[in-house]
């Protein structure tokens, strides 16, 4: 029997687990703002490659207005303003914990679509729902409580993780008005990035930042490093393997086994960022994984 889709499912949980490690790392030696202008430019490169090599065209130019209008603003909701509030999460709370907190994004997102799309929710849905935010509430709860482990920015990195969540629901949510037919997933991601970029980078030149942007990359090589490593994982090889996932696996089995980044996150955080967690923690964040499968299970 063939596997292809499923492996490529748990390749994508791994490639986003490293790519949000080396994010961290970039992150916390050049800052979120430097780290998010960076690493859009680098995915729209390494999509950009992707694009040319499978399509044939290096940009989307067979795009509909339309097509770039919704995902232009879903990039620029997910990507821009979602993860300046992610990649600070990264920064104070790292990897583990803040992708803990992107698991509720399908939920925001499930939310988001019943309000404005007037998709409804089952019972079964509705269970994992419970099962999710039990599970992350346990973790935060846990750590909170841990008084061996002093971090001052620990509350706010939670709400800058739950801002980052919010930010790709409502990012995904804009981006279904922009798919359809059989419109490249590859192409949408890409016009999303491009979006982002320009609206940041011109953000950055309003606020005279773009000398200093280049110079804390050039006086931060290893930085640098990790944020290409981070932008190769992260936005091509994870968004890559995420396409080929959903083509050759079913639509619930795939995005569980892609929700799978805080489970592999625990043993990354340990060695890397020595990071120390009880079973409760442990088990929280399992919790949290199967609330996640469930919901796109039923």
């Amino acid at each position: 029997m063939n596997y292809i889709g499923e492996i490529a499912a748990l390749a994508t949980s791994l490639a986003f687990s490293f790519g949000s490690t080396f994010l961290t790392l970039g992150g916390r030696r050049v800052g979120s703002m430097v780290l998010n202008r960076t690493r859009l430019l680098l995915a729209i490169l390494f999509l950009g490659v992707t694009h040319w090599a499978t399509l044939g065209i290096p940009l989307p130019f067979q795009a509909e207005p339309r097509r770039w209008l919704w995902l232009g603003l879903s990039g620029i909701v997910g990507l821009v303003l979602g993860d300046i509030f992610l990649l600070q999460a990264f920064v104070w709370i790292g990897p583990r914990l803040s992708m803990l907190m992107m698991s509720l994004a399908p939920i925001f997102a499930a939310f988001l679509a019943w309000i404005f799309l007037g998709e409804r929710m089952v019972w079964g849905q509705i269970v994992g729902v419970v099962f999710t935010v039990t599970g992350v509430a346990w973790v935060v709860l846990e750590r909170n409580g841990n008084k061996k482990v002093a971090n001052p920015h620990f509350a706010r990195g939670i709400l800058y993780g739950l801002g980052g969540a919010i930010g790709q629901a409502a990012g995904l949510v804009l981006a279904k008005n922009g798919l359809g037919g059989d419109f490249s997933p590859i192409s949408a991601n890409l016009i999303r990035m491009i979006t982002a970029a320009l609206v940041l980078w011109v953000i950055t030149l309003i606020q005279h930042q773009v000398k200093a942007t280049v110079l804390t990359l050039h006086r931060n090589r290893r930085g640098m490093l990790h944020i290409l490593l981070g932008s190769f994982f992260g936005p091509f090889l994870g968004v890559s393997l995420s396409m080929l996932a959903i083509q050759h696996a079913e639509m619930g089995v795939a995005s569980t086994l892609m929700a799978l980044p805080p489970v592999f996150l625990l043993p990354i955080s340990y060695v890397v960022f020595k990071e120390r967690y009880g079973w409760g923690a442990i088990l929280g964040t399992f919790v949290a994984t199967a609330g996640v499968a469930v919901l796109f299970l039923v």
